[in-house]
């Protein structure tokens, strides 16, 4: 009397059970075969001379020698780096008398470069060509000594 009283419900439960546990068998047995086969050996991989990926091993004569001292890991002193040019041109895009700030796109960089009233040598106004220099505000490059360019 066992099983003829199951109910659909538990025929399924029962099924999905043996499935899962067929599966899991499968798998391990897949698995086995793969270490047996070598599989390691398609997963490696080999950086050529250029730094590409490729599943090739790299020519031994296209080898090049670099010195460990040769190898500088750091940051470069700061009178190593190019000294910027202090004084700028630029064009005024933006600028608001009642609130006191703009900003200057820098014609060499294409930069935008904020201005404050309290910066200004000379009253400027949208589209004035000026002659600034930058500085590092808060927020970022700040032009300072700004003044229109008559030339």
């Amino acid at each position: 009397m066992g099983r003829s009283q199951e109910t659909f419900n538990k025929k399924e439960v029962r099924n999905k059970k043996e499935k899962k546990r067929k599966d899991k068998i499968a798998k391990r047995e897949a698995k086995k075969e793969l270490e047996k086969s070598g599989a390691l050996d398609d997963m490696i991989a080999y950086v050529d001379e250029n730094g590409n990926i490729s599943d090739t091993p790299p020519d031994p004569t296209k080898k090049k020698v670099i010195k460990s001292e040769s190898i500088e890991i750091n940051v470069p002193k700061r009178e190593d780096l190019p000294e910027e040019e202090k004084i700028r041109k630029g064009v005024v895009t933006f600028f608001n008398d009642s609130k006191g700030y703009g900003f200057i796109k820098d014609s060499e960089t294409q930069e935008s470069v904020f201005v404050h009233a309290n910066n200004l040598i000379d009253q400027i106004k949208d589209n004035n060509m000026v002659i600034f220099e930058v500085e590092m505000g808060p927020k970022g490059p700040t032009a300072v000594e700004v003044k229109v360019d008559r030339s």
